[in-house]
């Protein structure tokens, strides 16, 4: 099961998915919210932090919940300090009941992940891609249209048109159609 804990409310945040199962993580921490009250509410004590990127709003509560539950983060960029362990381009990644593959994604962040499960379709796309073909900004630091496009023909080619889900930095998942708005967001990327 994924559950978006940010999904109602009202402060500058990312989304931050919970994924549980066998292997119980969270992709992303969101900012400016009490992510270990809304664990501790659940009673799910998370294996590992899954990070899709270090933009501040996806981070902004690593050090509250790694130190509530003694957890480790995992992400590109391990000189970044919120990052204590690899995750290199094409790496298995154990979340939930599913392993998923880690791709390279940079253009909105230098150090950008994308994670897709191929049997069960689900995708977590972080600000490379949003619903009805909306795309990840490439104005603020590090950010590259070119290389943004790049990732999105690289996901692109590695997801299957069939794809069921897909989970966005920001915004609502989409679980209808799925691969339309990966491709519309190609088509907006290289047009706007």
């Amino acid at each position: 099961m994924i559950e978006n804990l940010t999904a109602d409310l009202q402060v500058f945040t990312s989304n931050a998915f919970l994924v549980t199962g066998e292997r119980p993580v969270l992709v992303d921490t969101g900012a400016n919210f009490d992510l270990v009250g809304a664990l501790e509410s659940r009673g799910v004590e998370p294996a590992a932090v899954i990070l899709t990127h270090t933009h501040e709003d996806h981070v902004g509560n690593v050090d509250a919940v790694t130190e509530a539950f003694s957890m480790e983060t995992w992400g590109y960029d391990t000189d970044n300090p919120l990052v204590d362990n690899p995750i290199a381009d094409e790496d298995t990644v154990a979340m939930g009941d599913h392993d998923y593959l880690a791709l390279y994604t940079p253009g909105h962040k230098n150090d950008h992940l994308c994670f897709y499960a191929r049997a069960p379709g689900i995708l977590f796309t972080g600000d490379l891609i949003f619903q009805n073909g909306a795309f990840g900004r490439t104005d603020l630091p590090e950010g590259d249209r070119d290389r943004l496009i790049q990732s999105i023909d690289r996901l692109l080619g590695v997801v299957d048109a069939d794809v069921n889900e897909f989970h966005t930095g920001h915004g609502p998942s989409v679980t209808e159609d799925a691969y339309e708005h990966l491709e519309l967001a190609r088509r907006y990327a290289e047009t706007f």
